[in-house]
């Protein structure tokens, strides 16, 4: 999977196309991650204790990680990536346009 925690991501697709966000959590066997502020959906909390109040409140749900680019910071756009092998045998993610490490 070419996304990892913690990536800067557009969204291509669905009803919040064109957004940006952070991903918080990924799930290579399904295919699916979750981005901050993207697909959120509204959530019934039940109270716990006696007095204490429910609630409703906004979760991100998970989306299709084909919905999503890398964010390229130098392109200021969602791009493509590579993979460049240093000297040192390390490999990095860059960008497919303007060949800067993402």
């Amino acid at each position: 999977m070419r996304l990892k925690k913690g990536d800067k991501v557009q969204i291509i697709s669905g009803k919040d196309r064109g957004k940006n966000g952070k991903v918080l959590d990924v799930f290579p066997k399904i295919n699916k991650i979750v981005v901050d502020g993207i697909a959120l959906h509204r959530r019934h909390q039940r109270p716990k204790k006696q007095g204490q109040k429910g609630e409703i409140y906004s979760a991100p749900s998970p989306i299709d990680f084909s919905n999503a680019l890398l964010f390229c910071d130098s392109c200021g756009k969602g791009v493509r990536a590579g993979v460049q092998v240093l000297e040192n045998n390390k490999k990095i993610r860059v960008c497919k346009k303007c060949k800067n490490e993402i």
